[in-house]
């Protein structure tokens, strides 16, 4: 009995089936569709780039099966926007059926030609039906021409490369990228795009104007040769901005979007002021002394934030930083690494990394790199640490140690912290003993404030005020300060100055 209601079971399905073909007739579409938005805003996209993709959703809330007879875009073939609907690519569309009750995705991308359009907002609309019937979602998109800057292509099509040096078995290290002329300026009429890695030739130089907008794609940056010069001269309001090419909001504050600012080995007299440098792998990547008396690096008013290793990575460097800003990477805000000069007045270090977990502090100086030999044996390499000194700044973070010292025997290490907000809070007394971390040492340590609160406005959005409840506010020293008479912001510091790139403001409370 029971083998036989295994035959009767199909057979009764399908005759269910054959007496409910009615079921998936359809109508044609009255105009009463729903979507699930009236207009579709597609983010900011160059001349020529692909946009990120956005959805529609159709919804079919009657009782019956409809059939849209046609979908397409107002501009019809010639529209720069492109469709997915239900599955299938194209700009128009027939006879796309919706069920009762259900809903099908439309995917909508653009690619723009800037130079083939009249007004920088461009703008269509998905058109469903004609008639009586129409209905329609507006597309809005911001368009924005660019200078596109990238490795050129030989009859082979193999791209332009900047040799970096030779490995281990004399074969060349080399990265996608080009070189500028001599001596270029950059100014502020429209964006860069970086494609590779763009190169400021030997003895050349690279100076990019107040208000400038640079974003590199992928696995691209700069390079400074050696005997070359790097000028960003911002402005209050108007700072250079380094950024990646994608313009989603979704991606403002991603880490590791683009490469460095690698300013290599030999490469001289490189001035920034009022900068924002943010979303690469390392912010500014300084490597040996181009002067033996003049920094090689001089950094006031900038701001570096989400840097997937370093901010700032000095390597036998000459560093001088003002009212300076780094926070937010994957190792530490700042290293100043393998000796080197560096000079903080005024500065903000401070990492609350939250995208990986983080084992160094904020801020590392040392002395010293230890690397392999080719036959696998170490070795390392021990470099004078002629200046590490800090002066009315914060070094803070999410851990319990954000700044460290380590030295290597066998050269100098001067180092000198003023004044200072320090985050130190060595819990199981680990360096108790430690010659390095003696705070009652005057000969290295002066009025320090160890742990306190630095009350900062909004780390979440990299936000560094600090507000008043801060343990940094009137304890500046004031010669130091009357070097810098005003913060990052422009405010007047020559009257009880606070540590750190701010002055302190009332932060109020959300309500």
């Amino acid at each position: 009995m029971l083998k036989n209601l295994f035959y009767i079971f199909p057979v009764i399905f399908l005759l269910l089936y054959a007496c409910n073909d009615d079921a998936f007739e359809t109508i044609k579409s009255s105009g009463e569709l729903r979507f699930s938005r009236d207009t579709i805003f597609l983010d900011t996209v160059f001349t020529n780039i692909s946009s990120s993709t956005r959805t529609l959703k159709i919804y079919n809330k009657s009782k019956q099966n409809i059939t849209i007879p046609t979908i397409q875009l107002g501009r019809g073939e010639q529209s720069f926007y492109r469709l997915n609907v239900d599955g299938i690519s194209g700009k128009s569309f027939e006879n796309i059926d919706i069920l009762s009750k259900d809903s099908i995705f439309v995917f909508v991308e653009a690619t723009i030609d800037f130079s083939k359009v009249i007004n920088p907002i461009y703008t269509d609309s998905i058109v469903f039906d004609s008639g009586s019937n129409i209905q329609d979602v507006k597309l809005v998109t911001l368009v924005q021409d660019a200078h596109f800057l990238f490795p050129k292509k030989d009859a082979e099509g193999i791209k332009e490369k900047i040799v970096l040096g030779i490995n281990a078995e004399g074969e060349e290290i080399s990265v996608d990228g080009f070189y500028l002329d001599k001596n270029t300026v950059w100014n502020n009429d429209k964006p860069y795009v970086v494609y590779g890695y763009v190169g400021v030739p030997h003895n050349g130089s690279l100076t990019i104007n107040k208000g400038v907008k640079v974003h590199f794609h992928k696995n691209s940056g700069l390079l400074v040769e050696k005997g070359a010069s790097l000028k960003m001269n911002g402005a209050k309001g108007e700072e250079v901005v380094f950024e990646g090419d994608r313009l989603e909001p979704g991606f403002s504050e991603i880490p590791g979007q683009w490469g460095a600012i690698w300013l290599r080995a030999g490469s001289k007299d490189h001035e920034i002021d009022y900068a924002i440098i943010k979303n690469n792998t390392i912010g500014i990547l300084m490597d040996s002394i181009g002067s033996l008396t003049e920094p090689t690096l001089k950094i006031k008013n900038t701001q570096i934030y989400n840097s997937s290793t370093y901010g700032i990575l000095g390597r036998t460097a000459n560093i001088k930083g003002e009212n300076l800003v780094i926070a937010n990477s994957g190792q530490s805000v700042l290293g100043c690494t393998i000796g080197g000069t560096y000079n903080f007045i005024h500065s903000t270090f401070a990492n609350h990394w939250s995208s990986s977990v983080r084992y160094t502090p904020a801020v590392i100086i040392n002395n010293y790199l230890k690397y392999q030999q080719t036959d696998g044996s170490e070795s390392v390499l021990v470099r004078d640490l002629k200046a590490a000194n800090f002066t009315n700044c914060i070094i803070e973070g999410t851990q319990n140690i954000e700044f460290f010292l380590d030295q290597a025997e066998g050269s100098v290490y001067n180092y000198n912290f003023k004044n200072n907000l320090l985050k130190f809070n060595d819990l199981g007394g680990k360096y108790d003993g430690i010659s390095l971390f003696d705070f009652e040492d005057t000969d290295h340590y002066q009025n320090n404030i160890f742990n306190g609160d630095p009350d900062f406005k909004d780390i979440d959005n990299n936000d560094y005020i600090i507000g008043e409840e801060s343990g940094a506010v009137d304890k500046a020293d004031l010669n130091a300060a009357l070097q810098i008479p005003l913060d990052i912001l422009g405010v007047n510091r020559t009257v009880k100055p606070d540590v750190g790139a701010y002055q302190h403001i009332i932060i109020e409370e959300e309500k």
